[in-house]
């Protein structure tokens, strides 16, 4: 694998997105992450996250693993990875706006905005740092 700037640093990030996006949901399930007040949808629609969520965590954790061992799978699974994450974030943004998720707490606003964020940003920081590269 060619010289990527950073390389170490998406490694180790894409490491503990992983481990946080298990971490969300083993939490969610023992000591309820859900908003006080949440909208009529609310469970229905976050039940339907943890399947694809643990699916991303395994695959952005190997990438993780694949990339500190320079290997070119990792690159191409990061990429791979650095779509569903902006996917998620974007989709969980929409519910949240159009639910009103993020006005129920101060700790709703953060927690979500954060996940959002973290998601969708870190999702194209992937995308530019390991897409460079020549089409040959």
């Amino acid at each position: 694998m060619t010289e990527i700037k950073g390389l170490k640093t998406i490694a180790v990030l894409e490491l503990l997105t992983g481990v946080g996006l298990i971490l969300f949901w083993i939490g969610f399930f023992t000591i309820g992450l859900a908003p006080e007040n949440p909208p009529p949808c609310y469970f229905a629609y976050e039940h339907s996250f943890p399947l694809p969520d643990i699916v991303m965590a395994i695959a952005i954790f190997t990438s993780g693993m694949l990339l500190l061992q320079r290997r070119e799978s990792g690159r191409i699974l990061a990429l791979v990875c650095s779509g569903g994450l902006m996917f998620l974030g974007l989709l969980d943004f929409s519910f949240n706006i159009q639910n009103g998720t993020y006005m129920t707490s101060t700790l709703d606003l953060v927690l979500n905005a954060f996940i959002n964020v973290w998601c969708v940003g870190f999702g194209a920081v992937i995308a530019v740092l390991l897409g460079r590269k020549p089409v040959a």
